[in-house]
């Protein structure tokens, strides 16, 4: 027997709880880090990104922007940055997911999601320089001059300017940030399908 469809109500009091679940999710991951070669060691990688993404797709953009905003107010209460990383880490994640979701809004098949997810992580990547340089950076050199930050890039590669941040932003920041979006993407794709029908509470049972 087909199950009978939701009422508005029903179905955004249900993408609330949702919301909230993948709210927690994220904050969790967020805790989650790895250490990544060839990277500076303070930076490091997580897939807190993973949920909103999630949620962009299964609910819509602004549910996906909710999630981001969500995961970060909560890790304020043990943020060690003054909010500097918790602001930066939701203008990034929104900057992910609200192209990806609106894209898959008006294209909803697997083109449209691939393509919503590649927009979202050039435009995550390509906002992490301007980001880095003007808010997360500055931070950073109330703790360690920026020379200091400097010369832990050109450990890795030699190549990099002397007092030129720009560089090291664009040299690495840049890519690990696309690539930290493409392993969201990835792994978004492998548990969607069977996760979209207990977002949507479509499951039979």
């Amino acid at each position: 027997m087909k199950p009978r469809a939701m009422t508005k109500t029903q179905k955004r009091t249900r993408y609330i709880a949702v919301t909230a679940m993948l709210s927690a999710i994220a904050t969790v991951l967020m805790y989650i880090e790895i250490v990544v070669p060839f990277m500076p060691s303070f930076i490091k990688l997580d897939l807190s990104d993973l949920p909103s993404l999630i949620g962009s797709f299964a609910m819509g953009p602004v549910y996906g922007g909710a999630i981001a905003a969500v995961k970060n107010l909560l890790h304020l209460f043990f943020t060690s940055s003054g909010g500097v990383g918790e602001l930066s880490n939701f203008l990034l994640n929104a900057a992910f997911v609200l192209p990806a979701g609106l894209i898959y809004r008006f294209r909803k098949s697997k083109k449209g999601a691939i393509a919503g997810a590649l927009t979202g992580a050039v435009v995550m990547a390509a906002l992490s320089v301007p980001i880095n340089y003007f808010i997360v950076y500055p931070f950073y050199t109330a703790f360690m001059p920026m020379d200091a930050i400097i010369k832990m890039y050109q450990v890795i590669n030699p190549a990099i300017r002397d007092g030129d941040l720009l560089q090291c932003l664009v040299t690495f920041n840049m890519p690990f940030t696309f690539v930290k979006a493409m392993l969201s993407v990835v792994v978004t794709f492998l548990i969607y399908k069977p996760l979209s029908p207990l977002i949507h509470g479509t499951n039979r049972g």
